[in-house]
């Protein structure tokens, strides 16, 4: 999820608590390689069940039930001749080598800022086109209204 300005993460973790998110996450990568950086798995703790799991860092050389590769480059070959979607799940760091090569995005986008030290990288959306938008409310159990957005490259 990103913040309306631009915050992802905040010490290591979400600043947020938006379950029907996290659900939505799942059903978006369940099934898929999903890629993350050192720190987000960090954040994670342990792998996704359900997906295939590969960690881009150049410090770790192994981790129990992950592929650990040294970059995204590395990450796409490894990955050569899967079909389907490949989901980068974070952190900024990675976001930024993928969306130059990225053919879709799924953000959840909130309709409130928030605190943080950490950004999605900044994207030309002339370059995007928004093909699903589903509305979220914020309600009991979601401190903040969101908006389900697939964009696909022009």
């Amino acid at each position: 999820a990103v913040a309306r300005n631009g915050v992802i993460g905040r010490n290591g973790g979400l600043p947020w608590r938006l379950p029907d998110d996290l659900k939505h996450f799942k059903e978006l990568t369940m099934g898929h390689p999903i890629l993350m950086g050192r720190r987000t798995f960090e954040e994670i703790k342990k792998p996704l069940p359900g997906r295939r799991n590969i960690v881009v860092s150049t410090t770790i050389k192994e981790i129990p039930d992950v592929e650990v590769v040294r970059s995204l480059d590395d990450a796409m070959k490894l990955l050569s001749g899967t079909s389907g979607p490949v989901c980068v799940v974070g952190g900024a760091v990675l976001y930024a080598a993928a969306l130059p090569v990225a053919h879709a995005l799924e953000l959840t986008e909130l309709d409130d800022a928030f605190e943080g030290d950490t950004s999605f990288p900044k994207f030309d959306k002339s370059q995007w086109r928004l093909v699903s938008d589903v509305r979220h409310e914020k309600d009991d159990r979601h401190a903040t209204g969101f908006r389900f957005r697939r964009y696909e490259r022009n």
